[in-house]
């Protein structure tokens, strides 16, 4: 259960991470408050996560859903860069979240 609570923390960060762009930096008054509501759902499931799961594990994974569903939606919705490096160290985040994962459920 922790780890589900732990994937919608990261898809939350995602949301409040999007949601300061089309916020346009908190400017905006209405997509503001749900950014500043995501940011707080985001951290309060991350909290109840770490109540099972190990800190550094929780938190890597958390920032590691955060970064890389913010540049794919970076590059979906604000035709960001697709450059093949950036393509590799996205892949190599995404590697890191699943050993991460594998090593605490084979414990």
């Amino acid at each position: 259960m922790a780890w589900t609570i732990l994937l919608l923390a990261g898809l939350l960060e995602i949301a409040w991470a999007v949601g300061l762009k089309i916020s346009d930096g908190l400017t905006r008054p209405l997509s503001a408050v749900l950014t500043v509501a995501a940011m707080i759902a985001s951290m309060a499931l991350l909290a109840v996560a770490v109540r099972t799961l190990p800190l550094g594990t929780a938190y890597a994974v958390w920032t590691g859903i955060g970064a890389v569903g913010t540049v794919l939606l970076g590059i979906a919705l604000f035709g960001e860069s697709m450059a093949p490096v950036r393509l590799v160290c996205i892949t190599l985040i995404v590697v890191g979240i699943l050993g991460l994962h594998l090593t605490e459920t084979a414990r």
